[in-house]
């Protein structure tokens, strides 16, 4: 069964660094682009950074500049180093993979805590 294996998350204080990375084993599909989602407890689930199989990033206005998103292709593997951490990204955050003509995978997600 295909996976999405995400690790990374913890906790931080605030304006300190964390490192996510999301795996997987999806050899039949081509994954167009990966990301990451997060929700944070009472909120919607919202769209932090995606990457696509040719490189072209996207950030949520609110991690501009302090995010970056990075990807292997031939290990279909996604990166995504935060720097300057708030309080308020704190939330659990998704990873996602979007193949060619078959549904999205996602991962278990992983909690982010950022403490003031």
């Amino acid at each position: 069964q295909v996976q999405l294996v995400e690790s990374g998350g913890g906790l931080v204080q605030a304006g300190g660094s964390l490192r996510l990375s999301c795996a997987t084993s999806e050899r039949s599909f081509i994954i167009n682009a990966m990301g990451w989602y997060r929700q944070a407890p009472g909120k919607q689930r919202e769209l932090v950074a995606s990457i696509t199989i040719g490189g072209t990033a996207d950030y949520a206005d609110s991690v501009k500049g302090r995010f970056t998103i990075s990807r292997i292709n031939a290990k279909n593997t996604v990166f995504l180093q935060m720097n300057s951490l708030r309080a308020e990204d704190t939330a659990v955050y998704y990873c996602y993979a979007r193949r060619s003509g078959v549904r999205d995978l996602w991962g278990q997600g992983t909690q982010v805590t950022v403490s003031s």
